[in-house]
């Protein structure tokens, strides 16, 4: 009895270790190769470039939203759930459902019914993101020479279409049903189109002309 009592404490022990080393934390990976650009090399080029004073007052990315509508979805409800899975390979991040928020009658549209679905990227999957789709994506586009310049919002926010999910290597082209467009929007705290323009362009957006 008094040799089960002592292995008693040396199996809690064990177990105890074991259990330490499920639980322990996991060290962070390495930074987003873009943002570290972004501290390194954007931040003083702007600064020379706009004449600022302080690195807080250059522009930067602060969230990206993509989104694809399914109007299509009101006839065939099974789409859905394909596209936010494909959604959601894209960016890394769990995509939602987006629904109708007004009945359309003309459209046989009701109010709630599931038209598409969108995902909002923020700090590392954000980069992550942005980096993939100048430098991976977009290149895959067939005749592709750069995208308009002038797709901004009056606020330095701008947006872009993608005709085809099928650019972004992530996805499986013998899996795809059917192909979808995307929407991307890149929300800066750029004061002005210009500065928009400028911060995207040093990322590598590759603007036409």
């Amino acid at each position: 009895m008094a040799k089960e009592k002592d292995k008693a404490p040396e199996k809690k022990q064990k177990a105890s270790k074991q259990k330490g080393a499920d639980t322990e934390p996991v060290g962070k990976g390495v930074p987003p190769r873009l943002r570290e650009k972004y501290r390194k090399e954007i931040v003083p080029a702007l600064m020379k470039e706009f004449g600022y004073t302080s690195p807080m007052q250059v522009p930067r990315l602060t969230k990206i939203t993509v989104n694809m509508g399914l109007g299509e979805a009101v006839s065939n409800p099974n789409i859905m759930k394909t596209a936010a899975d494909e959604l959601t390979v894209i960016a890394g991040q769990r995509a939602v459902i987006t629904r109708a928020k007004k009945a359309i009658a003309n459209f046989k549209l009701r109010a709630g019914l599931p038209i598409g679905a969108m995902v909002t990227l923020r700090r590392d999957r954000m980069w992550e993101f942005y980096d993939r789709l100048v430098n991976v994506a977009m290149p895959r586009i067939r005749d592709f020479r750069g995208v308009s310049p002038k797709a901004f919002d009056g606020r330095g926010n701008y947006s872009l279409g993608l005709r085809e999910q099928m650019i972004f290597a992530e996805i499986d082209y013998d899996k795809v049903d059917k192909v979808k467009g995307l929407n991307v929007t890149l929300n800066t705290t750029a004061r002005t189109d210009e500065e928009g323009r400028a911060l995207l362009k040093h990322l590598g957006m590759p603007f036409r002309g």
